[in-house]
């Protein structure tokens, strides 16, 4: 099986690894997700013992009669998309606040475990539920189905309605689940939360109502009826996002903030024996709030607030509330450090990425320092000494539970992500390790990665060449991401297979990380405030200059470049605009006009369209269409609710209207994600293919042959 193929059956070579992990809060029990191959989609929930190793298999998606309840509800089905989960059967679920049960949703059916007799019991819950959580005690499942956030417990009355889709609010209202901002642009998926007694929730309140109509048809079957969302672009408004503090016997209050001038819900932390916290962002993302919520009246008094000039950085895990303090990760003096109390902890030498843990002792971070490719896992104590909880070399991270934690590590030594339980402070996580068996196939391609500073900027890139080409002239492929919060160039076999695989057709394969890429502070990542095409592209550049100072063997006659989603955009701006470097394109799912992408993540980096639309007319590709002088192929799913097909179309409306050949290529029935098997292997074919053929006729010098 070639590896395109493989590449898609896996899904990167992923299924068959465990993940999404938790850790009981006695540090007992690990549970995570697994399927059985990994050539297999169907994830099961399984469960460690610390002390013994012996794995337990809780729900089997495939032992359950599920009858005819195949088909997922929408609303899972979109909470999928925002989550870019591709797998089957079990793909998340709850647990309670002891660790003595968990659930999940099945086809749109609710799965209770109990964990330490491995019983299951199908709950009575309306069709369609999804999202499913139990109360701390584990008495009580909240979940949504249709839009209307219910509860099932035994002292509850039949399907307790805790907020009802439509009440007051017609079609366009919702409970419990996450807007479409929190769940694509603010790392939230979920939209209510537990109190600590497990006698009151807090619950989203989604109104939709005033955003644009748009409509999404599949024209590959005209016969079914064009799917309509409601789209949030840039410039135009934002649905209507509150809360209320509902308790199981029905008393409701709502939580009283501005919701006009701080629209965007961050996240609600209610830790036991702590505040309630509700952290929210105002339209230009210049202020963010944490507010002290009143749990019986629903007054907020502002407990934190965060200014910058450009935006406020939402990371993973802040804030939060623990021993009386707290824990925000804020800019300071050049560096993004964790905060408590206002006062910073950490030192100017390391980049906060996350925070994931808080006790007593002190902080638990994923961090990195000198080198960007690395993330370690970081003990931070409220003296503020650190401690290096895993060595450098790979990319880490950490899930606690009590004093026990999983930690994950993947380098460029290792096939896959390894996982491990240990302890959580020592001076040897993996001394006393248990590890968690991944069945995931291991793949044929070796990728050969040598890592590089570049240019002035020491821009951060890796050199990928094929294995048996000698020392003849290369045609060269950049293959970048480029855009804010990802990142391509880090320290992990994994991140490359798909580069090598390229660069082993023929390609000398270069990916670079260039300003606006995290993991080297917040300045570097600012510098892309206002133009999202300037800064980006010359960096790219740069690298692909003093590459080829270091590696005679590019070709700079023969440079192509490719991309998806901010890649896409990038890899189309590079042949509009610097066809005097770049000879050929292909760009997947690109934003072509960011006037059509959505409201946070673009005016985030742009600016309201109203007050600066020159960063808008900067960073457009339509203006550039009859410039095109290079072959140029674009990619685009046509049932996309993220980057519109939109954005492919009417760029290749103003391509055709200057008469510039292009080639378009349609992907019926597909979103922003590609998990069909056959379309994510044949779209790496074409596109290598496009691209040997394409290079193949750019500039050929004496002895310069084309890529076989």
């Amino acid at each position: 099986m070639s590896f395109p193929r493989r590449n898609a059956v896996t899904r990167g070579f992923t299924l068959g690894a465990p993940r999404t992990v938790s850790v009981t809060p006695d540090g007992q029990r690990v549970l995570f997700l697994r399927s059985d191959a990994g050539d297999d989609l169907v994830h099961t929930l399984w469960c460690l013992d610390v002390a013994t190793g012996e794995e337990r298999r809780l729900i089997d998606p495939r032992a359950l009669d599920l009858g005819d309840a195949v088909d997922l509800p929408a609303a899972e089905r979109a909470r999928r998309e925002r989550a870019r989960e591709t797998g089957e059967g079990v793909v998340a679920y709850g647990l309670d606040g002891e660790g003595r049960r968990a659930v999940a949703a099945l086809a749109g059916r609710l799965i209770l475990v109990e964990i330490g007799s491995g019983e299951l019991v199908e709950l009575d819950a309306e069709p369609g539920a999804y999202d499913p959580r139990l109360d701390p005690t584990g008495e009580v499942v909240a979940y949504v189905a249709d839009g209307t956030l219910r509860a099932v417990g035994p002292d509850l009355p039949d399907q307790l309605v805790i907020g009802e889709a439509g009440d007051s609010g017609g079609e366009t209202l919702t409970w419990g689940a996450a807007d479409f901002i929190a769940a694509e642009e603010l790392e939230r998926t979920r939209g209510f939360w537990w109190s600590p007694d497990g006698r009151r929730l807090v619950v989203e309140r989604v109104d939709t109502s005033p955003v644009t109509v748009w409509h999404i048809a599949s024209p590959a079957e005209p016969w079914v009826a064009p799917n309509t969302v409601r789209y949030p672009a840039a410039g135009t408004a934002n649905a209507d996002c509150s809360l209320a503090i509902v308790d199981l016997d029905g008393r409701r209050v709502d939580v009283a903030w501005d919701s006009q001038a701080f629209p965007y819900l961050v996240d609600v932390a209610w830790p036991d024996g702590g505040p309630l916290l509700v952290t929210v962002l105002d339209r230009t993302q210049r202020t963010m709030l944490v507010l002290d919520v009143d749990r019986d009246t629903g007054a907020c008094t502002e407990a934190h607030r965060q200014d910058d000039p450009c935006w406020v950085e939402v990371v993973p895990g802040a804030p939060r509330w623990c021993a009386g303090r707290l824990i925000t990760v804020a800019d300071r003096d050049g560096a993004r450090r964790l905060v408590v109390d206002g006062e910073p902890l950490t030192p100017t030498t390391m980049q906060v990425r996350s925070v994931v843990h808080a006790d007593d002792d002190g902080v638990v971070v994923r961090a990195s320092f000198d080198d960007p490719t690395e993330v370690r896992v970081v003990f931070v104590a409220w003296t503020g000494e650190t401690r290096m909880v895993t060595p450098s070399g790979g990319v880490c991270g950490v899930v606690v539970g009590g004093s026990t934690a999983v930690y994950t590590r993947s380098d460029l030594g290792s096939a896959g992500t390894e996982m491990w339980v240990g302890p959580l402070i020592g001076d040897d996580p993996a001394a006393t390790s248990v590890t968690i068996r991944s069945v995931a196939e291991v793949p044929d391609v070796s990728p050969r990665v040598r890592f590089l500073e570049l240019g002035d900027r020491k821009l951060q890139a890796a050199l990928l060449l094929p294995a048996d080409r000698g020392d003849g002239p290369l045609p060269v492929l950049l293959d970048p991401y480029g855009g804010p919060h990802a990142q391509r160039v880090v320290r992990s076999r994994a991140a490359f297979l798909t580069s090598q695989w390229l660069a082993d057709q023929g390609f000398a394969v270069l990916v670079v990380d260039g300003r606006g890429t995290p993991g080297r502070g917040p300045e570097w990542e600012r510098a892309v405030r206002g133009d999202l095409a300037g800064p980006v592209l010359d960096d790219q550049v740069e690298a692909l200059q003093a590459a080829a100072e270091i590696e005679p063997r590019l070709d700079l006659t023969r440079v192509g470049i490719r991309g998806w989603s901010f890649g896409g955009y990038l890899a189309a701006l590079a042949v509009l605009r610097r066809p005097d470097v770049f000879h050929a394109a292909v760009a997947g799912a690109p934003v072509t006009d960011w006037r059509l992408y959505d409201t946070a993540y673009t005016e985030r980096y742009l600016g309201y369209p109203g007050d600066e639309p020159e960063n808008y007319e900067r960073t457009d590709l339509t203006p550039l269409a009859a410039g095109l002088e290079r072959p140029l192929m674009l990619i685009h799913g046509l049932v996309d609710d993220n980057v519109v097909v939109a954005h492919t179309l009417q760029l290749s409306r103003a391509l055709l209207e200057a008469g510039r050949p292009h080639t378009v290529l349609p992907l019926s029935g597909v979103t922003h994600m590609t998990p069909q098997e056959a379309v994510a292997e044949n779209l790496l074919l074409l596109q290598v293919e496009f691209l040997q053929r394409a290079l193949g006729d750019q500039g050929r010098g004496a002895g310069a042959g084309g890529p076989t």
